[in-house]
C-alpha cells in the first residue's frame, strides 16, 4: 500500500512570507490594499504582517505538509512570531546554528554546529573586534553578535564607504567567513553556519520525500539551491543580484503579495495534484 509522500517546506520568514510596515511595498490605493492580519509585536507595538489571505493558506500549509520556518533571527526574536495555524514542530534559527524541537533549542545540533566552527573558523571574537575596527563612525549605528555564533553591523547605507564590504569579504574568506550587505545590515557568518545544513537535518529525521524552500536574501540561496523546489520574490538582495538556479521560480510580485505568492505555491506544491488551492487575493 503506497503512502503520501513527505514534502518539508523550509521558508525564510522576514520580507519572505512576513513583512514590516515599510516593507509591504502595497502598491494600490489604501481602498484597494488587502487586509493584513499582524503576526510579531515588538515592544508593545505591531511590527510584522501577512495578509489575511496569505494567513489562510499558512494554516492549511501548517496542516498539509512538515513547515519548517528557516531563519537569520535567533531563537527569541524567531519566538516573538506568530504564524497561523499548528506551532510548526521544527525550526532552523541563527542562519542554521539553532535547530527548535517543540520551541526548544536541540543541544546535540548546537553541539555539532560548534565543534564544526571552532574546527574551520576563526573565533567569533577575532572577526567581531575587526569588524568595530573597520567600521566608521559616522555610519555604523549598532553592531551585534547572535547567538554567539555570528555578527552584524547595523549601518547607515547612503554612508558606507564603496568597496568597504568587498574589502571586509576578502578579509574574511581565508579565514572561513562570509560577508554580505543586507538592507541596513552587514552579516560576517561562519562559511559553515548555514540554513540547508540545518534544513538536511530536519529533512533527514522526518524522512522527506521532497524538499520546498523560499527566500529573499544571500542568507537563503544555499537553502534554496539544495531545494529540489523553490521561490523567491521579485525583490530583496538575491532579485537585485538576478540569482537563479535549478528548480527555483521567481513570483512575480513584490512586498506582502509575494509572500501570499509563495504561500500559494508552498501549498500548491504540497497538496501535489489534491484539492485545488484558492486564487491568489488581492483583498
Amino acid at each position: 500500500m503506497s503512502t503520501a509522500p513527505v514534502r518539508l517546506v523550509a521558508s525564510d520568514l522576514d520580507r519572505t512570507l512576513i513583512y514590516s510596515a515599510a516593507a509591504l511595498a502595497l502598491g494600490v490605493p489604501d481602498a484597494e490594499a488587502p487586509r493584513l492580519l499582524c503576526v510579531e509585536v515588538y515592544e508593545g507595538r505591531p511590527l510584522s504582517y501577512v495578509t489575511e489571505a496569505a494567513a489562510g493558506l499558512l494554516d492549511e500549509l501548517a496542516r498539509t505538509a512538515v513547515f519548517v520556518p528557516t531563519t537569520t533571527r535567533t531563537p527569541e526574536q524567531y519566538r516573538r512570531v506568530h504564524l497561523p495555524g499548528p506551532a510548526p514542530r521544527f525550526a532552523i534559527c541563527a542562519n542554521g546554528g539553532q535547530l527548535l524541537v517543540d520551541g526548544v533549542a536541540d543541544p546535540a545540533w548546537r553541539a555539532a554546529v560548534d565543534r564544526r566552527l571552532a574546527t574551520e573558523c576563526a573565533p567569533l571574537a577575532e572577526v567581531r573586534a575587526h569588524l568595530v575596527r573597520a567600521a566608521g563612525p559616522a555610519w555604523l549605528l549598532k553592531e551585534r553578535v547572535a547567538d554567539d555564533l555570528f555578527a552584524y553591523l547595523v549601518v547607515e547605507r547612503a554612508l558606507l564607504p564603496e568597496g568597504w564590504v568587498k574589502e571586509l569579504a576578502a578579509w574574511a574568506e581565508p579565514r572561513g567567513w562570509t560577508v554580505s550587505l543586507q538592507g541596513r545590515k552587514v552579516y560576517a557568518v561562519p562559511r559553515p553556519l548555514t540554513k540547508s545544513a540545518a534544513m538536511r537535518e530536519v529533512a533527514r529525521r522526518v524522512g522527506a520525500d521532497e524538499v520546498l524552500a523560499a527566500g529573499d536574501s544571500l542568507l537563503d540561496a544555499d537553502l534554496l539551491a539544495a531545494a529540489d523546489r523553490a521561490w523567491r520574490p521579485s525583490h530583496g538582495e538575491l532579485a537585485d543580484a538576478g540569482w537563479a538556479a535549478p528548480g527555483l521560480t521567481v513570483v512575480p510580485e513584490v512586498g506582502v503579495a509575494a509572500g501570499e505568492a509563495i504561500a500559494r505555491a508552498f501549498l500548491a506544491g504540497a497538496l501535489a495534484g489534491g484539492a485545488p488551492v484558492p486564487p491568489l487575493s488581492r483583498s
